[in-house]
């Protein structure tokens, strides 16, 4: 499979100025790895979009320069504006092709479970990534894996049932909970759920009752005053 390809140009603007480079349809990108220094870059907008769209963040891409020189990147990190949710940042980190990296694989979850469809359960994701360590080139973009085994309350999907080629190598717990039906509410609990909650009442202090056990907010309240009486006393004098 061909990697996807990202042309790119250096950066010499910083700071608040990159705002100039977004107005003109460019993503301000930084470009960074082990023992590799880092490069202040730029990429196409809508090129960038378009390839995140479809390689997501655990894909080979190749950062392409104008002379025609081919990097191996994984994009590593990309911020998002908080109202548009266009990316305004994107971080590369540079791959060597022989050597291992750790990096995430998203789960993507397909088929039904008959214990949600004929019980009434509701399905439960406990992880929706793993953690794995494997040779650049043998990335993969997902991890598949088939709900349809769930057929009842007791079947629990593990890290350790996930399926991936033998070059990738997962790293969180084998033991580690999946995915997961959970039986529906009895009616005597969705009773209790429904039962409104009585607010306990806090007693008024007695008179003659010592300082010490007054409430917090009595506290509060006399010192407050106590502070804007001095005020006072300080302006007139």
């Amino acid at each position: 499979m061909e990697k996807p390809i990202l042309k790119i140009d250096s950066r010499e603007i910083t700071g608040k100025k990159v705002k100039t480079l977004r107005v003109d349809g460019f993503l301000p990108a930084v470009l960074y790895g082990h023992n590799v220094e880092s490069k202040s870059l730029t990429v196409p907008l809508k090129e960038f979009e378009g390839l995140y769209h479809e390689a997501g963040g655990n894909t080979i891409i190749l950062l392409r320069d104008k002379d025609g020189k081919e990097t191996n990147v994984l994009i590593h990190d990309v911020q998002l504006d908080g109202v548009t949710g266009r990316p305004i940042h994107v971080d590369f980190y540079q791959v060597k092709m022989t050597e291992k990296i750790t990096t995430e694989i998203p789960i993507h979850f397909v088929g039904e479970s008959s214990a949600v469809r004929e019980m009434d359960g509701s399905f439960i994701t406990n992880k929706d990534k793993v953690e794995v360590e494997c040779l650049p080139g043998d990335l993969i973009s997902e991890i598949e894996v088939d709900i349809s085994v769930l057929t009842d309350f007791d079947v629990v999907i593990h890290v350790e049932d996930l399926k991936v080629p033998e070059t990738i190598k997962i790293l969180d717990d084998p033991e580690e909970a999946v995915a997961f039906v959970e039986p529906p509410r009895s009616e005597e609990e969705l009773a209790e759920l429904e039962e409104p909650v009585e607010e306990a009442e806090i007693p008024p202090a007695e008179e003659g009752q010592p300082e010490e056990a007054a409430t917090e907010a009595e506290k509060a309240e006399k010192e407050i005053g106590e502070e804007k009486a001095l005020e006072e006393e300080k302006k007139e004098e």
